[in-house]
């Protein structure tokens, strides 16, 4: 996240007046105004200028001076306490000046200069104030960005047999993070997801994404089953949510190929997509209430399965997506959005369906918005050697040892061997071949330990 601008630096034309200045070779004196001027805004000492050189034209005397403390009190929205007391200083010495010039007379004069010295007061302190609230502001959003990857953490591009893709959007201005939460990690039972959406929004949204997300954590690594997955999660926000708070949500597992399970707490259904093509909502069996809430109403959430094969393609999503409207209060139409931007890479569906959404809505979503789509690519078939392609020194039937075992390693291209033997080394082509002879004498002509005059071992 890129940090808060500092409006108490100078602006570009100020930057540029400094750069040429404030040299290598420029004397004290010029680097101090260079420094000055690098706390000056322009634009407030362009409207001082406009009012004395309207002043010196028109002869109005006291009917100009006063427009003096607009300079002063601009400088206080662009430039820090410095900025702001230069420009006052300028605008008191050219209005008693002018004073001075038009015959204005002294009270009246005190007058005009003491109300130019109590708004660069005021304005110096509310600059000061704002250039506070903005460093407090970038410390904030700082803080917001290490939350956001504590909590929604970042999703591998490829998470077992699967392709995914997440696109997330608070609603919140300046925010990163909100009510809506995802999270899909490999576990000992295979991959297994979740896909939900708090009640409210703010902090105590937040932190109860964040217990939700971490008994999701510690109970997908933990519990074999998904239903008990859910359970852990329904009993832990039992204990710590009010009596009006819930979380919707989505839990999927993916324990063997080709099925995929599915555990709706009240929550959006997701869309499945056949390799076939057609988009389908997966509407639950027997609808649950959402987490938190099961204790009111006694029932308790079901497990769906799935057929899930290679081709096929999941989409999970909150209200954010399917409730975002147009100017004409039109509901998004996610299923149809879906089918007109579905590709084989997750990343590009998930960016035009993202686009497309917030054209929808004119720029802005006025909820939060997760979407998390995922893809089981086609393995490819695997390569069988053809039988008919073997190794000749394998295929060869005339073994010096029939059925001995034996390995074949290639060898460069010799003529004769590297101790000047020749057959030490094959010509192109051959093959060495390292045979035990199993139980057998060695050579009775060559003693055992001795050499032949090229080198080889006259033993077995």
């Amino acid at each position: 996240m890129s940090q808060a601008r500092d409006h108490g630096g100078a602006p570009w034309p100020t930057g540029l007046f400094r750069n040429c200045v404030a040299g290598p070779g420029s004397s004290a004196r010029t680097r101090a105004a260079a420094r000055l001027a690098a706390g000056t805004p322009v634009l407030s000492v362009l409207i001082v200028l406009v009012v004395v050189l309207v002043d010196l034209l028109g002869g109005a005397g006291m009917i100009w001076l006063s427009l003096l403390v607009a300079g002063p009190a601009l400088a206080a929205t662009t430039s820090g306490p410095r900025g702001v007391f230069c420009v006052g200083l300028l605008a008191a010495v050219l209005g008693a000046a002018l004073g001075m010039r038009d015959g204005v007379p002294g009270r009246e004069l005190v007058a005009v200069l003491s109300a130019l010295a109590a708004v660069t007061l005021a304005s110096g302190l509310s600059g000061a104030l704002r250039g506070r609230r903005e460093r407090v502001l970038a410390a904030v959003r700082s803080v917001a960005e290490a939350a956001q990857h504590a909590l929604l953490r970042p999703v591998p591009a490829t998470v077992g047999p699967f392709q995914v893709a997440v696109r997330y959007s608070a609603a919140a201005a300046e925010a990163r993070i909100g009510g809506d939460l995802y999270a899909l990690l490999p576990t000992p039972y295979g991959v297994r997801l979740i896909v939900g959406d708090v009640r409210g929004k703010g902090l105590p949204a937040v932190s109860t994404a964040a217990l939700v997300l971490g008994v999701f954590q510690e109970a997908a690594y933990d519990e074999p089953d998904l239903l008990a997955v859910v359970a852990r999660i329904e009993r832990s926000l039992a204990r710590n949510l009010g009596t009006d708070d819930f979380v919707t949500a989505v839990v999927a597992g993916y324990p063997q190929a080709g099925h995929l399970e599915v555990v709706n707490c009240g929550h959006a259904p997701p869309l499945l997509v056949r390799a076939s093509g057609g988009v389908v909502p997966v509407d639950p069996t027997h609808p649950a209430p959402p987490l938190g809430l099961s204790a009111l109403t006694g029932e308790t959430p079901s497990l769906q399965v799935l057929p899930f094969d290679d081709g096929d393609q999941l989409l999970l999503y909150t209200d954010g997506v399917t409730e975002a409207r147009n100017h004409h209060r039109e509901f998004y139409p996610l299923a149809e959005g879906l089918a007109r931007h579905l590709c084989d890479e997750p990343a590009r569906t998930l960016t035009a369906l993202h686009d497309e959404l917030l054209a929808h809505v004119g720029g802005r979503l006025h909820d939060d918005a997760a979407l998390l789509l995922l893809h089981k690519p086609a393995v490819a078939d695997p390569v069988v050697a053809d039988p008919a392609v073997q190794d000749p020194a394998v295929s060869d039937p005339a073994l010096p040892y029939p059925g001995v075992p034996h390995s074949a390693v290639p060898e460069p291209v010799a003529e004769t061997g590297r101790d000047g033997c020749p057959g030490s080394v094959p010509p192109r082509g051959g093959m060495i071949r390292f045979a035990e002879r199993v139980g057998e004498p060695a050579d009775p002509g060559v003693p055992l330990g001795s050499f032949t005059p090229c080198g080889r071992n006259g033993g077995g």
